[in-house]
């Protein structure tokens, strides 16, 4: 897929924070179990992923500021946090999917989990100056790597 191009339809979206380390391993995670390919990627801070998070209601900053450090974007719908995360497992091969059993638990509590995380991930897993040049498993399925 050349840079720039629009999102595909029936594709989830998975935006990142492309300079945490964490992220950029999750994107990994999920390409390496996506075998349907319905996952693409861009980073937070691309000027695709400012404009969706714009479109979507969300801090269009680049940064993790946006909801976390990770949002999904499927069927139209903005999901961010805890709720991002476990929808991107419902996307995944076996077993996966299971779960994704964890959106009966209160948000409120996943949330706490998640930004107890997400606080600690640059310390924990580090982080980059600028956004890692991906593998080319990882590269054709970013949507945005320069201008939109």
């Amino acid at each position: 897929m050349p840079p720039s191009a629009p999102p595909p339809a029936g594709r989830a979206i998975v935006l990142y924070d492309g300079i945490c380390h964490l992220c950029q391993g999750t994107v990994r995670f999920i390409v390496a179990r996506d075998g349907r390919g319905r996952v693409a990627f861009a980073p937070l801070q691309s000027p695709l992923g400012r404009r969706l998070l714009a479109e979507h209601g969300l801090p269009a900053d680049g940064t993790a500021a946006a909801g976390g450090s990770v949002v999904l974007i499927e069927e139209g719908q903005a999901f961010t946090r805890s709720t991002a995360v476990l929808r991107i497992a419902r996307l995944l091969r076996a077993p996966w999917p299971v779960f994704s059993i964890g959106l009966v638990i209160p948000v409120r509590l996943r949330d706490a989990v998640y930004d107890w995380v997400a606080r600690h991930r640059y310390r924990w897993f580090g982080r980059s100056a600028t956004c890692d040049l991906p593998g080319p498993e990882v590269r054709a399925r970013l949507l945005d790597v320069g201008d939109s």
